[in-house]
């Protein structure tokens, strides 16, 4: 099917008959085919692995910890109770649209009581004579909308396309919260190593400071080397004043994400960072179109707005109704059951003049029809670019990985070898101080990028990952028991 409805508004002067049967095919056509990508996919991704991804992809790290925290999240985070709360509303609302097919039973019910006043003439004169009358009544009214073109049908198929994007809207949001949970793990990981990292120098920084003083105290060396050794300590006190006020900060960050108030409990994080597993199978872009959520959501939106493109098409064309009633009424409730008047009727209601009204109204679904159209191949280029972007950051990731390690290294031999020099008398200690800084710069540094390894592997699985079997969590509106992909 294409994706960009092609159906026009007749023109003035058009044969009622030629109109008919327009819209008898817009209301006959079948949009439940998946529209094609309005972009040329390519053929397969910059690279891929051997790996199998599993749809819970975090439990690839082997990480119990944060297992345990993807699944709180899942049940716990508002923004996704938030997108469960909408699917709802979808859902009721696709309901209400498919009621209109069927029939409407009204029942009616009235009792009412009259009261009259006379002067009757009697042998004793003018009587004033009350009289008072009870009425009861009963009633059945039925009303029906036949669909001769579609536009009732074409109407509920949209909002059930409404619905099936809201509930792969609510995947989306659960795989996005699902990353947004993992990165924000590993980035308190890293933190809790850099705080680590950080002790450990200030404590290197302090054993050579004492060095250094005991050389001052012997006139062995200089007042601005002891000065320049402890402007580098002081300097590692504030770098590891920063990292924890940064752990304080990333822990609030995931508890919001967990639903949680600050102060609550959170479990503790290791200091070393986990190994990556082995990169994944990429598959075939095609694959991926159709298995991302906010793709599909997107493609569901095509699909709505085509149905509505017919509704208003349809709504265009004369209405046929059907109505019946049954009405007894009677002066007691007795005798209500005795007489019944029944009726049956058709009405036709055609459009003649309307200010352009509805004509205007198909415009303005075939705008949003293409704009449906727009944002679905957006939604197909972002996760394409998502993918390569992230098979880019994690191979730039690993040569610079590499490069870092050869690099720390080679300053720890340069720190060693200078180090022998000053206390040789060879060379002064700025050299030596310049060295200690690189190689604990180096350190902290290493850490950072693994830990950025991660963060790109993280949104490689999110960006090649489909949905998950979710439940609905206790505080979201909805009586079904979940959403499957």
């Amino acid at each position: 099917m294409d994706p960009t409805p092609k159906m026009k508004p007749g023109r003035r002067g058009r044969a009622l008959a030629l109109a008919a049967v327009l819209a008898f095919a817009i209301s006959c056509r079948t949009a439940d085919r998946e529209p094609e990508p309005p972009v040329e996919l390519p053929e397969a991704f910059s690279d891929t692995g051997g790996a199998t991804l599993d749809s819970r992809w975090w439990t690839e790290f082997d990480d119990p910890t944060l297992d345990a925290l993807v699944e709180q999240a899942l049940t716990g985070n508002f923004n996704l109770l938030v997108a469960w709360d909408r699917l709802a509303e979808s859902q009721a609302i696709a309901r209400k649209a498919g009621a209109a097919l069927t029939p409407d039973l009204d029942a009616t019910a009235g009792a009412g009581a009259a009261a009259t006043r006379s002067l009757v003439d009697t042998p004793a004169g003018e009587e004033v004579v009350r009289d008072k009358n009870a009425n009861y009544s009963l009633g059945l009214v039925a009303s029906w909308e036949v669909d001769v073109w579609g536009r009732v049908r074409a109407g509920r198929d949209a909002a059930a396309y409404d619905a099936v994007a809201a509930a792969e809207d609510v995947q989306a949001t659960a795989l996005i919260l699902s990353a947004e949970i993992a990165s924000t793990w590993y980035q308190l990981v890293e933190q809790t190593g850099r705080v680590r990292i950080l002790t450990g120098q200030i404590e290197t920084n302090e054993r050579v400071l004492e060095f250094l003083e005991a050389r001052f105290t012997r006139g062995r060396t200089g007042a601005v080397d002891v000065i320049q050794q402890r402007q580098l300590t002081e300097s590692r006190r504030g770098d590891l004043t920063e990292a924890k006020a940064a752990m304080a900060t990333t822990r609030l960050r995931l508890a919001t994400l967990l639903g949680l108030p600050p102060g609550k409990e959170l479990p503790e994080a290791p200091e070393d960072l986990v190994e990556l597993p082995p990169l994944p199978e990429t598959g075939f872009p095609a694959d991926l179109v159709r298995r991302r959520p906010d793709v599909r959501s997107a493609m569901n939106g095509v699909l709505a707005a085509d149905r509505r493109v017919a509704a208003a098409v349809a709504d265009r064309f004369p209405r046929l109704t059907l109505s019946a009633s049954a009405d007894t009424s009677a002066d007691n409730v007795s005798d209500l059951f005795e007489n019944w008047i029944a009726s049956i009727a058709a009405g036709l209601v055609a459009p003649i003049i309307d200010g352009g009204r509805r004509s205007a109204e198909v415009e303005r679904t075939e705008a949003k029809a293409r704009a449906a159209v727009h944002r679905y191949g957006q939604a197909v280029l972002e996760a394409l670019q998502e993918v390569e972007a992230a098979l880019v950051a994690e191979r730039k990731q690993r040569d610079l990985i590499a490069s870092l390690t050869v690099q720390l290294e080679l300053a720890r031999q340069s720190m060693d070898q200078l180090r022998q020099n000053y206390t040789n008398g060879a060379v002064d200690y700025l050299r030596v101080l310049a060295a200690l800084e690189s190689v604990q710069r180096l350190e902290r540094t290493l850490l950072f990028q693994n830990r950025e390894l991660i963060t790109a592997r993280i949104e490689l699985n999110r960006a090649l990952a489909g949905g998950f079997p979710l439940e609905r969590p206790e505080g979201a509106a909805g009586s079904d028991e979940g959403v499957q992909p």
